[in-house]
């Protein structure tokens, strides 16, 4: 094979795009989702209590790694919150961008 015909070959365009209406049961992957969701921002709130107790607890009492664990703790359940609340904008400004790829 030429080099022209491998070039041709990867810009070639297959014409994939999404559809919505395409399989039965997206209504039902889309609230399996959600519901995924929000067990996810459940188990965030969750764990910034208790990484929140945890630091509280390792400050006061001076054990300064459980004051650095809940610090920790705190800093990745409220990044898992933002991710967790922002993911249906994330994915869409990704998707977008990627329709803008020739």
């Amino acid at each position: 094979m030429k080099l022209i015909q491998h070039v041709q070959y990867l810009a070639y365009n297959p014409g994939v795009t999404p559809k919505s209406g395409g399989l039965p049961g997206i209504n039902v992957l889309k609230n399996v989702m959600g519901s995924i969701n929000l067990f996810g921002i459940i188990a965030a709130v969750g764990a910034l209590v208790i990484s929140a107790v945890v630091w509280a607890w390792g400050h006061h009492s001076g054990g300064h790694q459980a004051e650095a664990n809940g610090k920790k703790g705190t800093v990745v359940a409220a990044g898992c919150a933002l991710l967790l609340g922002a993911a249906n904008g994330i994915v869409a400004f990704f998707s977008a961008m990627g329709t803008q790829v020739h």
